[in-house]
Parts: structure tokens; sequence; C-alpha cells
């Protein structure tokens, strides 16, 4: 079982910058501070919370054009959706294209420039997150309101 740091530089792997990636594992940890108390303990060991973190900075080490997050916030306490959002949120300010598919609609809306609302792998709502938010169907439907 690899350790927070060797699943770090795991995602790495198809890099040959070793100062980059040295700079890119102190980036995370700034994303991350929760990681760089955890440097050497066992992945697997993590809470939920912590897992999906290094999974996220894992992805980051790569050097993606696009990060794509799938359900980031799948069986974590609202505490936790809330930052793992705020960090997704922080992501995005800093440049990265994000794809992320997400069924906290409220959540994804709120980091989202743009959202695609699916059933049953149709496409039937799309358009600016904001514009989204203030859809009454995607209010129904989706959001507990009206």
């Amino acid at each position: 079982m690899l350790d927070v740091l060797e699943n770090l530089e795991l995602g790495a792997f198809t890099r040959t910058d070793k100062a980059g990636i040295r700079a890119d594992v102190e980036r995370m940890f700034e994303f991350f501070p929760l990681l760089k108390k955890r440097l050497r303990q066992k992945a697997g060991t993590l809470s939920g919370g912590e897992q999906q973190m290094l999974a996220i900075a894992r992805g980051l080490m790569s050097g993606p054009s696009v990060l794509l997050l799938d359900e980031p916030s799948l069986g974590l306490a609202p505490l936790l959706v809330s930052a793992i959002f705020g960090i997704v949120d922080e992501i995005h300010r800093q440049g990265k294209t994000i794809l992320l598919v997400e069924q906290n609609a409220r959540m994804a809306l709120k980091v989202a420039e743009r959202a695609y609302v699916l059933e049953i792998g149709q496409v039937v709502l799309e358009g600016k997150s904001g514009d989204l938010r203030d859809n009454p169907v995607v209010q129904s439907a989706y959001l507990g309101g009206g």
C-alpha cells in the first residue's frame, strides 16, 4: 500500500522534471494541508475526505489540461463536501479546466460556469450554471425548491 507522498509521485509518473514535481507536491500541500500532515501515512488508512483530496491531488500532479472529477462529494459528510468544493473552485480560479460529474446539483452549480443536466444518458437541459440555478424546473427537480 502506497503512502500519501508515493501517491502524489505516482500521479507524476509521466513527467521527468524533478524540480517541477517537487514544486507541485508542495503546491498540493498548499491546496490540501491535511495531506502534508499525513505524508507517510498509508493512503488506504485515510478518511474518506482525505482519500478524495489525495485523489484530486494525484490527478493534478500529471499536469492535465483538463481535470476530470467523478462524484468528488460521494459519501462525504457535509462539512467535507463544502471543503472539497471550495478546493475545486480554487483550482478552477487558478486556471484549470474541470469537468465535474456530480449528483449534488446545488454544490455543482455553485462552482460551475456551464452545466448539463442528464436524464437516462441524455442531455435535457444545458446552459450557464446561474441560469440553471434560477430555472424553476431545475429548482423543483434537483434543488428541492418549488
